[in-house]
């Protein structure tokens, strides 16, 4: 099989239009309505109140520093709820999945039923945390490039809507799993050969990572082939995911003809037509202001566009979009509030460090992504200072922002909130140097609730059960 030498990028036109549009799109799905350019991206419920302090929610961020503690996340449960509004808006004929893995607890797992959305989950933790808040199994789809006996089991004895086949291997374990007289739907991941993504640790669209069966190199048809020799698996259609933090139309656009081209090929082979086609996600977001952000009215519009083409030049029919959208969900409407511990001039730097760091985030230290921080509680009139926010741990790369803004006379006390925290920190937190993970509170309509608790050294106690 010939994979088509195609640009994975955007063209400088369709890169303009990207960067264009971004303002708008933040604006359509709730970042920007505030009047301040530096509150762009946060979530569009973000007030400023007396005394330097900002709201989220109608409450204000210090005082909910000075009720549940420091590090705390902050989740605007409106923010999330209209941002899953404006994706159905903009997909109303697509199956939407929330991608579990970049936030999930119980009340997120209940937003998403609440809003129609179905669940992308990676591991039996995921899955059974949302079937037992109730969350409908058959809107679930499991995926992983290592699932685990427990995962597949707890799959099909929960009935999950569909399993993504990542391997080979995956197929004979599922098909027995399952057994003579079962029954699974099922999807193939496959590579499209597509690099796309903010980061090389974040494009999985190509044959040198770990994810998926490569459409170039034939795997995908092999596997495709052997699943149909399964009576019990039931092949409902194709999955691939680029990588994240995409801001340009053009990789989906070319997915999706690669894609289409493969279904082409199994509907000549085996007379197969399968009735879905999940693009994945991996929707860019703005994390500072003037970044630029995936246009989703443009990827609804082109992408539909092209999938329409495509099928009709196959001779196919057009089979139903899945798409996965999770950091462009939970990311923006999630806020970070730390309590300064020290500020130390070393040369020409200065350090700030907070009470948290890469144990709640290690995402600057993973992916270089860069934040804006900002100073809360009180009203300064000292002029801008360039500073490091840094964690407390004890790593050299431990920092949380490099290069950031922050009044000259930051100090020990100042609270510090950083915007866009709501994807990938608290899910990827770890349990470095003991220091236990922060808790995540829910805001809206001027009430404050705790959704997770903080995890006490008393918790970390409890698992050591070594004497």
């Amino acid at each position: 099989m010939t994979t088509v030498h195609e640009p994975a990028t955007a063209t400088a036109a369709d890169a303009a239009t990207a960067a264009d549009a971004a303002t708008a799109a933040a604006h359509a799905t709730g970042t920007a309505t505030t009047a301040a350019v530096g509150l762009s991206v946060w979530p569009a419920s973000t007030t400023e109140v007396p005394h330097g302090d900002l709201a989220v929610g109608g409450v204000p961020l210090a005082e909910i520093a000075d009720r549940f503690g420091s590090p705390v996340y902050v989740l605007d449960e409106a923010e999330i709820r209209d941002r899953c509004r404006t994706y159905r808006d903009a997909f109303p004929e697509a199956e939407v999945l929330y991608a579990a893995k970049a936030f999930l607890c119980r009340a997120m797992a209940h937003w998403m039923d609440e809003e129609g959305f179905g669940l992308d989950v990676c591991s039996a933790g995921e899955l059974e945390l949302a079937v037992t808040t109730g969350f409908p199994p058959e809107r679930i789809v499991l995926h992983g490039n290592a699932k685990s006996p427990h995962d597949l089991d707890l799959a099909l004895r929960l009935g999950v809507g569909r399993i993504v086949i990542d391997s080979p291997s995956e197929i004979a374990r599922l098909a027995a799993a399952v057994g003579p007289d079962g029954h699974q739907k099922v999807m193939v991941r496959v590579v499209p050969g597509i690099r796309a993504g903010g980061h090389e640790k974040i494009r999985t669209g190509t044959a040198d990572q770990k994810f998926g069966l490569s459409i170039a190199d034939g795997y995908a048809a092999h596997a495709i082939a052997r699943i149909l020799d399964q009576p019990q698996l039931e092949l409902t259609g194709l999955h691939c995911h680029l990588g994240s933090q995409i801001t340009s139309v053009t990789p989906y656009r070319i997915a999706v003809r690669r894609l289409v081209g493969l279904m082409s090929r199994l509907h000549e082979q085996h007379g197969l037509v399968l009735p879905e086609l999940d693009l994945g996600g991996g929707h860019g977001i703005a994390y500072r202001p003037g970044e630029p952000a995936l246009d989703l009215t443009a990827l609804a519009r082109k992408v539909r566009a092209e999938l329409a083409d495509a099928c009709a030049a196959a001779g196919l029919p057009v089979p139903r979009l899945i798409i996965e959208p999770g950091r462009a969900i939970a990311g923006p409407a999630g806020i970070a509030v730390y309590r300064v511990l020290s500020v130390k001039h070393t040369g020409e730097h200065v350090f700030v460090a907070v009470d948290g760091g890469m144990s709640d985030n290690p995402r600057p230290a993973l992916y270089g992504v860069r934040y804006a921080p900002r100073l809360i509680g009180r009203h300064s009139t000292a002029g801008p200072a360039r500073v490091t926010v840094v964690g407390r741990h004890c790593e050299a790369g431990d920092i949380l922002a490099a290069d950031a803004d922050l009044p000259a006379d930051v100090r020990p006390g100042d609270l510090l909130a950083v915007p866009v925290a709501g994807a990938y920190h608290l899910s990827m937190a770890s349990g470095y140097n003991l220091v236990g993970r922060p808790p995540v509170v829910a805001v809206r309509d001027g009430r404050a609730r705790l959704l997770v608790r903080r995890e006490s050294l008393d918790d970390i106690r409890r698992r050591d059960v070594g004497l």
